[in-house]
């Protein structure tokens, strides 16, 4: 409901959205971007200002960017995260964070609109995108649910879904700040690139948008 609320509030400011069109290649030029988007219809678009928001693939579209220091592009890595759904209630009414882990913040409760409890997320490095949740984690996650659930059932937890971290940094750093880069650090009017937006990036999307506004602006 949030990002269709977004979606609502930019096409009412005059924002066009196409859905399905990959980015094939890019040049940066005296006046902009040209860009060719394939997918169902494929173009040619024209623009001066470039905002690369694209998560998980936001160092690829870069990196398509002719003209673009390569040497300021991070290397993608995927840090998954796992859920699990219960299959009996939980006696909890409340959020159960724990101590965060290298890489994630741990094995958390939280609840959905009907009360029912979901479990997760724990850190799985992975090589390509692939969101299938693996019933055989369940495993690790009852250890680090018992130390606040003592009594959570045998056989209780049911693969829910997953989601990727654009982690920029490798598995032996444990933390990552966002990296918002402007013409002050690649030298190119109009570009903005938003490298390893992970959680709480959500969260403080708006914040972001102002900023990136601003560095537009300025």
């Amino acid at each position: 409901s949030y990002m269709l609320a977004l979606r609502g509030d930019a096409e009412q400011a005059g924002a066009m959205f196409a859905f399905h069109a990959t980015l094939d290649s890019g040049a940066i030029e005296s006046d902009g971007f040209s860009l060719q988007v394939g997918g169902d219809t494929p173009m040619q678009l024209k623009c001066r200002l470039l905002i690369n928001a694209a998560g998980l693939e936001a160092p690829r579209v870069a990196q398509q960017l002719q003209g673009m220091p390569q040497h300021l592009v991070p290397r993608s890595y995927y840090a998954k995260g796992n859920y699990f759904s219960c299959a009996v209630r939980a006696p909890f009414a409340h959020l159960i964070y724990p101590v965060p882990v290298p890489g994630g913040l741990g094995t958390h409760l939280t609840l959905d609109m009907a009360g029912q409890a979901r479990f997760g997320p724990d850190v799985e490095w992975i090589d390509n995108i692939d969101y299938a949740v693996d019933p055989a984690r369940a495993a690790q996650f009852y250890p680090a649910i018992r130390r606040y659930w003592p009594d959570l059932p045998d056989h209780a937890l049911l693969p829910s879904y997953s989601g990727i971290r654009p982690k920029i940094v490798p598995p032996e750093i444990a933390t990552q700040d966002f990296t918002i880069q402007g013409p002050r650090e690649h030298a190119i009017p109009g570009l903005v690139n938003l490298f390893g937006i992970e959680s709480p990036g959500l969260t403080s999307s708006l914040a972001i948008a102002d900023h990136v506004a601003e560095m537009i602006a300025s």
